[in-house]
């Protein structure tokens, strides 16, 4: 059997693209083959994960039943199988087992599956896969050495998914993250169109009218005057990627910043390519919000909480007094008892208390 025929290696590495994962591959390979079934199994080492993919008819009702109750799984030994090895079945069966004798009379034998060929193969991370053909005559030396040529392939394609499988996990939990810490970040094209962007911007979206995806998916500020200064920022960008990062202020309550720079690592995968990042930062409370969690987590006054946030944002005693409305002698009184509910001592301190306490994942 010719490994390309039948566009068999293609769609092994299209496999990890769809859903059910590897269905055209293992659809093909049954037909190539003339096998009834066949599978493909991985799973990490010592782990008790396990992915089971296969092709063919579904078994009748009653032999799905039997295998489910009596068996849960095939009882052959595939963790002793040798790396890179074709195995038939009459190497993985144990005729003085009755256990395999059982299942390969009861389940096997009926749906027409006398032989099977069977390969282990393990990618460099460590993830082992069976991959296995099981029918009748056609099932022979032919099949097995089509196994040992697809085994290669196999290692890259298995090698692939793994380290995409990682990266969508990684980008998850960052997600995760950047959302709890009202954080995020968008790429933008020369024309400030929206190339990409993690999860929680778009969250963004939905709550509040600073910044909203317009038009052809421009990033469109609800200022017109930020608008412009955002649009000649970004064709800066485009015209020269080393020019100076710019933050700019979007709101004061709630607090929102942005933080646009260029992009000087560029990616080959994008469909559009992006020029300019712009970081976001900010909170999704009002300062009431705010002031009413304080009350709540350290017991302050509203009165004291209002001023504690004010500090936190950075803003002087005297600063914080002139916007409150109250005198700078009442606000160091303030001041004292909340350092003395907060356990500060002293400004600086609860700055770090404040904005590292579960007010920054709320």
């Amino acid at each position: 059997m010719r490994l390309d025929d039948g566009g068999l290696l293609t769609a092994l590495h299209e496999g990890m693209f769809q859903q059910p994962l590897w269905r055209d591959f293992l659809e093909r390979l049954r037909l190539r083959t003339g096998a009834v079934y066949t599978t493909l199994i991985f799973r990490p080492v010592d782990e008790d994960a396990i992915v089971e993919l296969h092709a063919g008819p579904p078994p009748p009702a009653h032999l799905h039943a039997l295998f489910v109750e009596k068996y849960v799984r095939d009882p052959f030994p595939y963790r002793d199988m040798r790396e890179g090895r074709v195995y038939a079945l009459a190497e993985l069966l144990e005729r003085g087992d009755p256990l395999h004798l059982s299942f390969h009379r009861e389940l096997m034998v009926p749906q027409g599956m006398s032989d099977m060929r069977s390969i282990h193969v393990t990618e460099p991370s460590g993830v082992d896969a069976w991959l296995a053909c099981a029918g009748g005559k056609a099932i022979g030396p032919a099949v097995g050495a089509l196994l040992t040529a697809l085994a290669p392939h196999l290692r890259i394609a298995l090698r692939a998914f793994v380290a995409l499988e990682r990266e969508k996990l990684r980008s998850a939990l960052t997600s995760e993250a950047f959302g709890r810490l009202n954080f995020g970040w968008l790429t933008l094209d020369a024309r400030c169109r929206i190339v990409d962007m993690t999860a929680h911007v778009e969250q963004l979206f939905q709550r509040t009218t600073l910044l909203q995806r317009g038009r052809y998916d421009r990033l469109t500020p609800a200022s017109p005057g930020l608008d412009r200064e955002l649009t000649a920022l970004v064709k800066r960008f485009a015209a020269d990627g080393e020019a100076r990062p710019r933050a700019i202020n979007l709101s004061r309550d709630p607090w929102m910043d942005i933080l646009v720079a260029p992009i000087r690592r560029r990616s080959v995968a994008a469909g559009s390519t992006p020029v300019a990042i712009v970081y976001l930062s900010g909170d999704r409370w009002s300062q009431a919000d705010r002031c009413d969690q304080l009350v709540d987590l350290f017991g302050l006054l509203p009165s004291e909480a209002r001023l504690a946030w004010a500090i936190a944002q950075g803003i002087s005693i005297a600063q914080a007094a002139a916007n409150l409305g109250i005198t700078v002698e009442t606000a160091r009184n303030y001041s004292k008892k909340i350092y003395a509910k907060t356990g500060a001592r002293g400004q600086a301190e609860l700055v770090r208390i404040v904005l590292t306490s579960v007010l920054a994942i709320a």
